[in-house]
């Protein structure tokens, strides 16, 4: 029923129709539950076979896209993109996390100060908001109520701890944790 839904919602499983607003691509045996889609024109999501998906996609921008692979696990967590974020095969994303590609405003007082009245007209001007894909490679673990901020890549096999601010790319196999993440350890071969 859920998945007829969002077939209807978001204009199809797999369709290349130029005037629909998101494009849903699911693979075998893969579960979609969302709650919210903010919605901008020709945006996709992709979903691998196998995986579950219980959290918000909100799209910021025209032609942005979530491609997230096979047997990943995503609980009620916000997916916040403007041009790209990729989550790789046999992923964990706990419950409350945040992974955003972009800044959200522009560094400079001046060239946000009108955002709120800008906003409310329907429009937003990226031209100095800073914006970068995030990669969460293959076998990674992120726990519970993590950020991911743009431009991070969260090394294959990496866990965050609960509550960790990632700013900067976490190297493959280590555990980090903290605000802002730091590594704690690496993780051993008899732990793969």
């Amino acid at each position: 029923m859920m998945l007829e839904f969002l077939k209807n919602f978001l204009g199809g499983k797999d369709c290349n129709n130029s005037s629909m607003i998101v494009e849903l691509i699911l693979g075998d045996g893969s579960k979609f539950n969302t709650s919210q889609i903010r919605q901008k024109k020709k945006c996709r999501v992709t979903i691998g076979s196998h995986s579950m998906v219980n959290g918000n996609v909100m799209f910021e921008r025209e032609g942005a896209s979530v491609q997230i692979g096979d047997n990943t696990f995503i609980g009620g967590s916000d997916l916040i993109c403007s041009k790209k974020i990729t989550v790789g095969n046999d992923v964990l994303i706990a419950w409350g996390c945040t992974v955003v590609d972009h800044n959200s405003h522009a560094m400079q007082f001046s060239l946000r100060k009108k955002d709120v009245s800008e906003w409310m007209a329907g429009r937003k001007d990226w031209t100095h908001v800073a914006q970068k894909e995030v990669v969460i490679c293959d076998k990674s673990w992120i726990g519970f109520n993590s950020i991911i901020l743009k431009g991070v890549v969260v090394g294959e096999g990496a866990i965050v701890g609960a509550g960790s601010v990632i700013t900067k790319d976490v190297p493959p196999w280590t555990i980090v944790g903290g605000n802002p993440a730091q590594v704690i350890r690496e993780i051993t071969e008899g732990d793969k």
